[in-house]
């Protein structure tokens, strides 16, 4: 049995699809989780009752900024994360990077959950990070080489469910944990799931293309038989040398020509931006990141709150809620549609959706139209959730060729990261400047947005060939 004769996996494949997507799922719980805590981790809601428990303080006194710069710190520890991926899943293998990523998970979250002073807060956000930026960049990978070919776009998506399902369950944690005396288990909860998932690891198969790669046959045997069925067929077990996966290729090129391809050694990142060969793939994801987050995704989810407190300062919490069960509710319709609509379809849609919302919001803020606001916000998560959320995600491992893939998701996700932190930083600032002191005029921010959206899906559509 080949990857293209396979349908589905077998029940253990599964498991290793769950195990994979644990990394995603780290990634947005800790996305979310200081959101939930501010109030209570920095001393604006404090038990002076209790000023400790369990020989800890119930809060750690923190102005706005250095909260934010705790807040801002998981976001350069994803850079460098997704920066030095390539390295540690090349060296280490896609199941030995997870392990990594587990371990810095759970020391990081629970240096952060013992902290008593600031800087172990910052010392643990930033392993965290380090932890958030490496997962990202593996789990797409990984899950597309274990993946099946029948289901390797809709298994892709799963990707963005994850990371969506753990800012969800933060977010229902903030009810009832946002207190004086829980807010840590917040944390120790992450650290449990890690520390189950580093030891669950011996339980769990490297990636078959992985395998291949190093020459290690009978280790790739073993794991394709254990994740797809009996093996029928063992010519072409690299889901990888499959001519559909190589869009570098054209229609002529032989077989040899894509074997001889699919067992390059895998090349650093130096290397890669020497290739004059591998220019379109890379700069395709990267295209495809910068769009995802140039779109204001982030700025939305951080900023719901203080985007409509204004306009409706009663319901703004709510709707902030309601935004995450959208997107929720949202990242399922893409695992149908992917394989029957396509990628560059969804992400066309997607973007059209998103551009249309952008325009409402803007012009709903600037004339005070309430419902308006908060319906076109609802719509954009909507539409960023079917296309530009997980689409990204979905072709990095599909446009890149295998020596290759590893340096292209380092280098598309550290920009990815980069532009959420400086999204992150300048959109109240911009909102503010943009507005000029006018509460009429703070939508002006959202037209910047779809701008700069639509010429960056442009640059994506030219060099994206679906």
């Amino acid at each position: 049995m080949t990857s293209e004769d396979a349908h589905t996996f077998t029940k253990y494949g599964w498991l290793v699809c769950l195990w994979v997507l644990t990394v995603s799922f780290q990634y947005g719980y800790h996305t979310s989780a200081l959101n939930q805590l501010q109030a209570v981790l920095t001393c604006k809601v404090a038990d002076a009752t209790a000023p400790l428990y369990y020989g800890l303080p119930t809060c750690i006194f923190m102005s706005d900024a250095t909260f934010s710069v705790v807040t801002s710190v998981y976001t350069l520890g994803g850079f460098f994360g997704s920066l030095g991926a390539n390295i540690v899943m090349d060296r280490y293998g896609r199941k030995g990077a997870s392990r990594l990523s587990a371990v810095l998970t759970a020391a990081g979250s629970s240096l952060f959950g013992l902290s008593s002073s600031v800087g172990p807060l910052i010392l643990g956000r930033f392993l965290v990070g380090l932890a958030a930026g490496l997962g990202i960049c593996l789990c797409p990978i990984y899950l597309s080489e274990i993946a099946p070919a029948k289901i390797k776009g809709s298994l892709g998506v799963l990707t963005q469910l994850a990371i969506v399902i753990g800012i969800m369950v933060t977010q229902g944690m903030g009810f009832g944990l946002a207190t004086p005396r829980q807010w840590r288990l917040v944390l120790f909860i992450s650290a449990g799931i890690s520390i189950l998932q580093y030891f669950t690891s011996p339980f769990v198969v490297e990636s078959p293309s992985y395998l291949n790669r190093k020459g290690l046959v009978d280790q790739e045997k073993l794991a394709i038989r254990r994740l797809w069925g009996e093996i029928h067929d063992v010519l072409r077990t690299d889901p990888e040398e499959r001519s559909s996966e190589e869009p570098l290729l054209s229609d002529n090129d032989s077989a040899t020509e894509r074997l001889s391809i699919g067992r390059q050694p895998a090349i650093t990142i130096p290397q890669l931006f020497a290739s004059t060969g591998l220019r379109r793939p890379l700069l395709t994801i990267v295209a495809a990141m910068v769009s995802q987050q140039i779109s204001g995704i982030n700025a939305v989810l951080y900023y719901s709150n203080d985007i409509l407190s204004k306009s409706i300062p009663e319901l703004a919490s709510y709707v902030s809620l309601a935004i995450t069960i959208v997107n929720f509710f949202m990242t399922f319709p893409p695992i149908f549609l992917i394989e029957r609509v396509g990628r560059k379809q969804l992400i066309q849609l997607s973007v059209a959706g998103a551009l249309l919302s952008h325009l409402a919001v803007g012009y709903g803020l600037n004339n005070g139209l309430v419902t308006l606001s908060s319906i076109a916000i609802t719509t954009f998560v909507m539409s960023f959730a079917f296309g530009l959320g997980p689409i990204p995600f979905v072709i990095i491992p599909e446009v890149a060729p295998p020596h290759a893939v590893s340096a292209i998701s380092s280098v598309g996700l550290s920009l990815n990261w980069s532009s959420n932190f400086v999204i992150g930083l300048v959109f109240l600032p911009l909102r503010n400047f943009l507005a000029n002191g006018d509460l009429m005029k703070e939508g002006r921010v959202f037209y910047l947005f779809a701008a700069a959206l639509l010429c960056s899906t442009l640059l994506f559509s030219k060099l994206y060939r679906g």
